[in-house]
């Protein structure tokens, strides 16, 4: 990878094949959980096969676009960081609940595009809230989102969630040599090499599970060569009160999660989220997510597992994942490459998101390091944050007697432990010195302890 003196890592474009070898891998770390959300929420609906492709189609081609808008970014759009994008989880239920009501899609639609514009008008006020977002506060919140993420591999490694041979033994092992063929080529293979050792771990995975039986490329021949996604295909967006509530309330829980893992990029890359840019990463996922429900598809945010492989490779272009963008808008476009790539199963995936999600929770610890635990509450902060934040991870039903949209910001790890993180902050650590106590507590915290526009960049540049 080339390099200059006044060219920062994030803005290095590489040579053409490691930008190909490098998007791929960011393809393939985020496929399996891109396209589960139309494959939830059209199986829930009861579509026919055809329209189920058609979702999964346009979910991949607006996933690519939505990238794109967020790594190379244009005036006030994107947070020009190596941030893949796809559908968020948070919107799942809700939208199955309005889908199943009476509302179908187009009800879906008609609130997505409601909570896209409500993400773009509230981006400024989020960008300004990052003094809020000390290292205390970060640190915890990139280790819960590690921590959460690991049960997703874990279904992966064991078979994938449903599946008839979960658990077996086979699988397990078809995982553990994807593992094992990461680890030794981050060990032992020459630099280049050991930035895409996940890739190479997955092709090797590919390459066994194909003779033994654990997939096939039968669905490739059954796909069409070109697929485009036209606006409104399921009919004209409906907007219904109640649905647009439940999916503002998801809108906030996605802003919350893309701040935690903008702010993990931020940390990984050595180019800290400040205010401004946050903004404009929030403002750029409102965007995608108006586009979604123009084209057919759902709510847009930061795709954490990408966040774990950004650590681990070590490779911090933002052209890299654009180019994973550009990979994306072609899956999207040609239906056929995208059954190639849904070929691949699910133990391989799951023996590299072992890898990349534990990254993700060891640099949580390391953000965590910085921090000052001696005299101070700041060990109860992180404790009852990350126990708030795996509590629906370790217990998913925890929940279920709650109203919905209780369910929906408390359901999310990641917007729970968010969410805690801030409030236990503020109270051990902000109130104190709002009442008059010493300011040595915020300080070690990482908050400001003057007001206004000054202390905000601050905290933008130094503390976060």
């Amino acid at each position: 990878m080339a390099t200059t003196a006044d060219v920062h890592p994030v803005d290095e474009i590489p040579p053409v094949r490691q930008l190909a070898a490098f998007g791929l891998q960011h393809v393939l770390a985020m496929y399996a959980g891109a396209v589960a959300v139309p494959l939830i929420v059209g199986g829930a609906l009861k579509l026919s096969p055809a329209d189920l492709a058609y979702l999964i189609t346009a979910d991949l081609l607006v996933c690519g676009v939505a990238t794109l808008i967020q790594c190379v970014g244009f005036w006030r759009f994107g947070v020009r960081l190596p941030v893949m994008q796809g559908c968020t989880f948070a919107a799942v239920t809700p939208m199955v609940l309005i889908g199943t009501t009476g509302g179908g899609l187009p009800a879906i639609y008609g609130s997505v595009i409601v909570a896209g514009l409500a993400i773009m008008l509230l981006a400024p006020l989020f960008g300004r809230l990052l003094r809020f977002f000390p290292p205390l506060v970060t640190g915890t919140v990139i280790l819960i989102i590690g921590v959460s993420l690991l049960p997703v591999a874990g279904n992966w490694a064991a078979g994938g969630a449903g599946a008839k041979d979960f658990g077996e033994p086979r699988n397990l092992a078809l995982a553990g040599f994807v593992l094992a063929v990461v680890l030794g080529v981050q060990r032992f293979a020459p630099a280049f090499l050991s930035r895409i050792a996940v890739l190479l771990g997955i092709a090797a995975g590919l390459a066994v599970a194909v003779p033994f039986g654990f997939t096939d490329f039968g669905g490739v021949g059954d796909a069409g060569w070109v697929g485009v996604s036209t606006p409104f295909h399921f009919g004209a967006p409906q907007f219904r009160a109640s649905a647009v509530v439940s999916m503002l309330v998801v809108a906030l829980v996605t802003m919350t999660e893309t701040t935690g893992d903008l702010i993990a990029v931020g940390e990984l890359t050595g180019r800290k989220a400040a205010p401004r840019p946050l903004a404009d990463g929030l403002r750029a996922d409102g965007l995608s997510t108006v586009l979604g429900g123009v084209f057919n598809t759902f709510p847009y945010t930061a795709y954490a597992q990408n966040v774990g492989l950004v650590g681990m490779t070590r490779v911090r272009s933002r052209w890299v994942v654009a180019a994973a963008g550009g990979i994306l808008v072609l899956l999207g476009l040609l239906p056929k490459l995208g059954a190639v790539v849904a070929a691949i199963p699910a133990p391989v995936l799951g023996g590299a998101g072992l890898v990349m999600f534990g990254t993700v929770a060891a640099s949580g610890l390391r953000t965590l390091a910085r921090v000052d635990f001696k005299d101070n509450d700041n060990l109860t902060v992180v404790a009852v944050s990350v126990a708030i934040g795996l509590l629906p991870v370790g217990v998913p039903t925890v929940y279920a007697k709650f109203p919905d949209w209780f369910q929906t910001v408390m359901n999310s790890g990641i917007s729970a432990g968010c969410l805690s993180a801030i409030v236990l902050n503020l109270l051990f650590n902000h109130l104190a010195v709002r009442r008059g106590g010493s300011a040595a507590g915020a300080e070690r915290a990482g908050l400001p302890v003057g007001g206004g526009e000054e202390a905000v960049e601050q905290t933008g540049e130094e503390a976060v």
